[in-house]
């Protein structure tokens, strides 16, 4: 080994295996321009429970637990000595951010991998990536966190399923997002107003003109939606095949439950650098100051790279320290989360112990004023189901210790649940089409307006609402029939609804 070798080290977690289900290309041309996100740590360990349930504000939180300006410096001088730039404009203390710009070649000198393109074998998309472990001078592995962007595979998908047009002969129903929150007793004499519902994009777009047709249609003015671009990514419709589904269920489904909640919608590539940078910059936007954040997107923890997942976690975390709300799909391909080996998988960012994981259920009838609901289940027929289980990668939270989760000693998911199943659907308008859509994706927005509701009834962010929920078990319809695959629904939480579908009124009590 070479002394300049021996004086680097490799970063923790940054192993990467090669891309499964994809074809080697050829090397990536060392002239091309590419951005990175380095993390580096907080100042000091951030522990919720320090905090003792205060909410920080944004200046609070950087001066706390954001990047300190000495560690910036020092990982601005390492770049300039392999000639990347420093993108300060994107860089962020409170983000604990700092954006690299350079080539290829530059890229890999600085930290050591040898980039690749590959193509998916499935969706022939093409992107770089690279194997083994990311390695920086040994005095700056103590500094950062992670490095993200030199790996650009897929990392999620959108948890939407549309219903199939066969399905309207079988008796299926379908509902206005408001006719739901009104099933749920969500509060009234509130909209939203004052506050921001952040909604996550990885890809897809909306039509300003379906805004305006859909609520129209509804009898409601429509809300006021706004796009925030990440890593360059934009508002892009156009595709109602593709992610356009997923943007129109979520800006639909939160905004006619709260309408007079503003929509700032964060649109960032489908990597795991545009996921980390959404979560962050949505948390730290002190120009809209989402209160509650919405996120429909995901994939098994299996095909995440650790790096990558800490710091999305990470993440998680510091919107619970900012008062934030995270309301996260929690899948729709049952207890295996789509992995073919055999095994039981959930879904991340939904395993987060940060966040509230939203199951999903099949609304079939309303008795007395209550919903008659059972697991969403639609796996006998080749359709979709909950995600739901244990997970592999974060401990038991100790607001979660009295669920029975099965093992005991890891994170169960999800936590709460509502109106899921294409065949009791949401009714939303994609590209000028009408279509009933449902999947854990229509959950997560109808969670995040019934916390806008609740943090405008209360005058103040409900935060993180975790612990509290837990304690109130009978806030929630608890759901007792049916099954995601391996977990069957039982009394109390379950693997399959968590604690179950919301009482909106009682949940609004609890969180004020």
């Amino acid at each position: 080994m070479s002394p300049i070798a021996s004086r680097r080290s490799a970063l923790p977690l940054s192993e990467r295996p090669a891309p499964e289900n994809a074809r080697a290309l050829a090397a990536v041309e060392p002239d091309r321009t590419m951005t990175v996100s380095v993390l580096v740590r907080r100042k000091k360990p951030l522990v919720l429970a320090d905090l003792e349930g205060k909410k920080l504000t944004h200046r609070e939180f950087e001066r706390r637990y954001g990047a300190s300006e000495k560690d910036f410096a020092t990982i601005a001088k390492f770049a300039a000595g392999h000639g990347l730039a420093v993108d300060h404009h994107a860089s962020s203390l409170a983000r604990r951010t700092v954006v690299l710009r350079g080539t290829a070649r530059q890229m890999q000198q600085a930290f050591g991998v040898t980039l690749h393109d590959y193509e998916d074998s499935e969706t022939q998309q093409r992107y770089h990536s690279f194997t083994g472990a990311i390695t920086v001078p040994a005095a700056h592995a103590r500094i950062i966190e992670s490095v993200l962007g030199l790996d650009a595979r897929p990392i999620a998908k959108p948890h939407f399923r549309v219903r199939k047009r066969s399905a309207a002969a079988t008796g299926a129903v379908s509902f206005n997002p408001p006719q739901v929150a009104s099933l749920y007793s969500f509060p009234t004499g509130v909209d939203g107003s004052g506050e921001t519902i952040g909604i996550l994009e990885l890809g897809g777009g909306y039509e300003t003109s379906d805004i305006q047709q859909y609520f129209s249609g509804l009898g409601i003015q429509p809300p006021t939606v706004v796009a925030v671009s990440v890593d360059g990514a934009v508002n892009a419709p156009g595709n109602p095949n593709g992610a356009d589904g997923e943007v129109a269920l979520d800006i639909q489904v939160a905004g006619s439950i709260a309408p007079g909640a503003k929509l700032a919608v964060y649109f960032a590539p489908n990597t795991e650098q545009g996921f980390v940078d959404a979560i962050t910059t949505a948390v730290h936007d002190t120009a809209n100051k989402p209160s509650v954040l919405s996120i429909s997107w995901g994939g098994p923890e299996s095909s995440w790279p650790q790096a990558a997942a800490q710091s999305l976690n990470n993440a998680c975390e510091s919107a619970a320290a900012l008062g934030v709300t995270i309301t996260v799909a929690s899948g729709d391909n049952g207890s295996t989360d789509g992995v073919q080996d055999g095994q039981n998988h959930v879904d991340f960012p939904a395993s987060s112990p940060y966040v509230l994981a939203c199951g999903g259920t099949y609304l079939a009838a309303v008795n007395n004023g209550v919903p008659q609901e059972s697991v969403w289940d639609d796996l006998a027929s080749g359709g979709g189901a909950t995600g739901g289980g244990v997970s592999a990668l974060f401990p038991l939270p100790a607001w979660q210790t009295g669920a029975n989760v099965p093992g005991g000693s890891m994170r169960g998911v999800p936590d709460v649940a509502g109106d899921a199943s294409p065949e009791s659907g949401y009714n939303v308008l994609v590209d000028g089409q009408p279509q009933v859509v449902g999947g854990t994706s229509a959950v997560a927005p109808l969670w995040a307006a019934l916390i806008a509701l609740v943090n405008q009834q209360k005058g103040e962010a409900a935060g993180f609402v975790n612990a509290a929920l837990y304690q109130n078990p009978s806030a929630f319809h608890d759901i007792t029939q049916g099954s995601n695959g391996a977990y069957a629904a039982a009394p109390g939480w379950d693997p399959c609804t968590g604690l179950g579908s919301p009482m909106g009124t009682a949940i609004a009590k609890i969180l004020a």
